[in-house]
């Protein structure tokens, strides 16, 4: 594989974290399609630096509507990139290779910042809408993130009662107690929470009852699967039920056809985003759309 020693000790680098990747307690041999792959995550990793640098990423905007009127009551922040030697890149490649680089956390603030500019100009212009971002697990486990979102606000005139913060129910559930004394923090500034992706961990309910919460976002596996296994349906009203009663507002994920809305209408969910009415879009393209329907 290997005419020297350095590119043979390398090779083997990349073949023990490939065995650790496929689940430890295994084994993976040195192949030229694991070199190629490397070498494809360090130039996405590079383009990505040089594109938080540039200032060439950008915010969409994902309404969330009221599932009883259809109206549009918020939006989802969601970053997008197009790269001018790689095209469009989804978001579920570079923000996992953000993720295990560290790249995450200026990506977070540049999100945090952007979206605030975006809520704040919104506000002077007399829209009244709620906007969430997600906040990753690197994120949230720094000890400043209440005062950098306070700077945030404070920066660019953003209302903070207009502003969400999502993270998602593993991410929470992996410790309570610094949990606890994140969410307090933010709900002192004024910003709402919403728990993301629930129905995939392991909440225990006293956690959730003592947790300032907000909203619970149901993971979009669960909507996926209405009108085709009745289980699902069963979680989705008793999460429904759950989320009420303990004062919850209900926000419904992926949501892609009339009947999953028909279904989480008679269930009682409040709020559903997905393709059905749209994807996210640039903030110009939402002011249309918001022009044409008003909220």
């Amino acid at each position: 594989d290997a005419r020297d020693e350095r590119n043979l000790v390398r090779y083997a680098d990349m073949a023990m974290y490939e065995a650790k990747h496929s689940g430890r307690n295994t084994y993976a041999f040195f192949s030229q399609h694991l070199d190629a792959q490397v070498h494809e995550e360090q130039r996405l990793q590079q383009r990505l630096q040089q594109a938080l640098e540039n200032g060439d990423l950008e915010l969409h905007y994902q309404p969330l509507l009221d599932v009883a009127s259809n109206r549009i009551i918020g939006v989802e922040a969601l970053t997008r990139w197009t790269d001018a030697e790689l095209g469009p890149v989804a978001p579920a490649r570079f923000i996992a290779s953000a993720e295990a680089n560290g790249l995450i956390l200026p990506l977070g603030d540049w999100v945090i910042r952007d979206a605030c500019k975006q809520l704040a100009q919104w506000a002077r212009v007399g829209l009244k809408l709620d906007v969430s971002i997600n906040i990753s697990a690197m994120q949230f486990r720094q000890h400043d993130l209440v005062e950098r979102l306070r700077a945030a606000l404070e920066t660019t005139g953003a209302p903070p009662e207009c502003l969400e913060i999502e993270v998602t129910e593993t991410v929470a559930m992996a410790d309570v107690a610094l949990t606890r004394e994140q969410l307090r923090g933010l709900k002192a500034l004024g910003i709402r929470v919403a728990l993301d992706d629930f129905g995939t961990g392991y909440s225990s309910l006293a956690y959730l009852k003592s947790l300032p919460i907000d909203k619970l976002k149901i993971d979009r596996s669960f909507i996926a699967d209405i009108g085709q296994d009745p289980e699902s349906e069963m979680i989705l009203r008793s999460i429904v039920h759950l989320g009420h009663s303990l004062g919850l507002s209900l926000v419904a994920e992926g949501v892609e056809s009339a009947a999953q809305q028909a279904f989480l209408r008679d269930i009682g969910c409040d709020i559903y985003q997905g393709w059905l009415h749209s994807r996210a879009m640039p903030p110009q393209a939402l002011a249309d759309c918001l022009h044409a329907r008003p909220i």
